[in-house]
């Protein structure tokens, strides 16, 4: 009999703070439909990572259904992938205080993001924003994760989980697989269409595609956006000096299935006027069947809860797995 081969494991998390991109699609969950048959993949909607800003309770809940809806509307198959809240996995915050008990503050000091935060919210600097990496490397951790997708902004949290894992196991014995990054086959870093130079970001909405922004809104940030002040106006792939017809050509491609240079061959001659107007109708046709499902499953309330009830008893079984053999380490005795 022919021995099955053990899938890899991924570890995706997501917080549900505000709406998704078209870059959180374009470069996270276009690719994680192209990993549910490849990977054995549990994707968290981190809402306990969400507590480090103030939330409006009745706010976090829409969000997080939304969150999950939006998840199942881009091709994520509930059958097979894990998909589920992070804070119904108790698991998860038990780890975490474990875990900070094998992290120096020196190193959460070093945490890039921190600085960011504590500087953007200097009247809510929180424990919680301060132990933040400790609880995503427990969330990594608990499912013995052999990759997790992350891009540049959360290198350096991936590094501390991993020295978290290599600390622990250097005293306990082999309890932690250590994680390695997984960088997509497919993917692009999407820009801001009104500053081309910075992440496209939810902070500057005018800049940002939302997935379940009206077609008409979509087209008239595309009409808006930000090409290039050259003289030669053409639609050709220079990231370096054409920034912003660059990003709009990976937004079309993306979109429409096409090349760079099918794209500047479509283009020849006609300017920024029709290429921008071509780039939002193809964005909106992309979007629309998954703005579409999305507010379909907003409306079944007792679909998506039989989806979030199953991922987390599909979670917590694998989870606690790996607790009771950290308590047992530790000395801790096992529920």
């Amino acid at each position: 009999m022919e021995q099955q081969v053990q899938k890899k494991r991924i570890f995706s998390g997501i917080q549900p703070t505000g709406n998704l991109t078209l870059g959180n699609y374009i470069g996270a969950l276009r690719n994680f439909n192209l990993l549910q048959d490849e990977y054995d993949c549990l994707y968290s909607i981190v809402d306990m990572h969400a507590m480090t800003v103030r939330q409006n309770p009745a706010e976090l809940r829409k969000a997080c259904l939304r969150t999950m809806s939006i998840f199942l509307a881009s091709g994520l198959d509930p059958r097979k992938n894990i998909i589920y809240f992070q804070s119904q996995v108790p698991q998860h915050a038990e780890l975490a205080w474990i875990l900070n008990c094998f992290t120096y503050m020196g190193e959460l000091q070093r945490m890039t993001q921190f600085k960011d935060k504590a500087a953007k919210h200097a009247d809510n600097i929180n424990a919680g924003l301060f132990t933040y990496p400790v609880l995503m490397a427990a969330d990594i951790l608990l499912y013995q994760t052999d990759l997790v997708p992350i891009g540049e902004d959360q290198r350096q949290h991936l590094e501390l989980c991993r020295d978290i894992a290599n600390r622990f196991n250097g005293v306990y014995g082999d309890v932690f697989k250590v994680p390695e990054p997984y960088i997509a086959k497919v993917g692009a870093r999407i820009m801001s269409l009104n500053a081309p130079e910075s992440k496209m970001s939810k902070s500057s909405p005018e800049g940002c595609v939302f997935l379940l922004d009206r077609p008409e809104d979509i087209l008239r940030k595309f009409k808006r956006a930000i090409t290039d002040s050259d003289t030669e106006r053409c639609v050709r792939y220079d990231p370096e000096h054409k920034p912003g017809v660059a990003n709009l050509m990976q937004i079309y491609g993306s979109a429409a299935g096409k090349t760079y240079a099918e794209i500047e061959r479509e283009f020849d001659g006609q300017g920024y006027g029709a290429f921008k107007a071509a780039v939002g109708e193809a964005v909106v046709e992309k979007l629309r069947p998954i703005r579409e499902e999305t507010e379909r499953l907003l409306a079944d309330k007792a679909y998506l809860e039989s989806v979030y009830r199953a991922g987390a008893e599909k979670a917590s079984y694998i989870a606690g797995k790996t607790l009771r053999k950290v308590y047992k380490k530790v000395g801790l005795l096992a529920k």
